[in-house]
């Protein structure tokens, strides 16, 4: 009798070391899962925030702020390809500016000077003559003269082709001065400054002519750069 209930708690003791090994190799491989699962999701959550910040910094190549300003190098206008890496590109981009702000008042000055054209061929009668041969040539040259006189009086109605001129120099403005506003909407100090010496530049060039003048100052040519002054 001892000796077989000797063997019995031998046995009860064997098993409950072999179920308490089978317990911590369990508890180990658990641990073990755990960790690799713990391990991979910060890998890959390392990794999703090193291409987050890579897309940041490809992003913040272009230096673009919605409040004023003072940025140079990295700064962009309008499309990427405008990307100012350098002093010397953006010194070259602030001309550029001022050129393109003293090109809306050359095509405002085209736009009198083309209508003043118009005013001046309509207004003068093909035969000059006419008008001093009122004797000679009877009531045909004096009605003639009195057609020319009242269309001169009642303004000119340009054709078609004349028309389509003066819509394409009013579209050029209307391009020009769009691009201006948006790259005033940058808030940059620099570009805004150049646009104003571009402004300021093109009147003091473009708008140099008799005051008074009265020809060509349609309303027309005024409105397409109300947004812009």
């Amino acid at each position: 009798m001892d000796m077989s209930s000797t063997v019995t708690s031998m046995a009860m003791a064997m098993s409950e070391t072999i179920s308490s090994m089978a317990m911590a190799m369990t508890a180990s491989a658990t641990s073990t899962m755990d960790m690799d699962s713990t391990e991979t999701m910060s890998m890959s959550m390392s990794s999703s925030t090193s291409d987050s910040d890579s897309m940041d910094m490809g992003s913040s190549d272009c230096k673009i702020s919605m409040l004023w300003n003072w940025y140079t190098i990295d700064s962009c206008f309008i499309h990427s390809g405008w990307h100012n890496t350098t002093r010397a590109k953006f010194g070259g981009s602030c001309v550029g500016v001022v050129f393109m702000t003293a090109l809306m008042e050359l095509l405002r000055r085209l736009s009198k000077e083309y209508d003043r054209y118009l005013a001046q061929k309509y207004s003068t009668p093909a035969r000059p003559e006419l008008a001093s041969d009122v004797d000679s040539e009877g009531k045909g040259a004096s009605k003639t003269f009195r057609q020319f006189a009242s269309r001169s009086r009642k303004g000119v109605m340009p054709n078609v082709f004349e028309q389509a001129v003066r819509a394409f120099i009013h579209l050029l403005q209307f391009v020009n001065a769009y691009f201006v506003m948006l790259l005033a909407m940058y808030y940059n100090g620099y570009i805004i400054i150049c646009i104003f010496i571009g402004s300021y530049l093109g009147a003091f060039m473009f708008s140099w002519e008799p005051i008074g003048s009265g020809l060509g100052n349609s309303s027309s040519n005024e409105e397409v750069t109300v947004c812009c002054g």
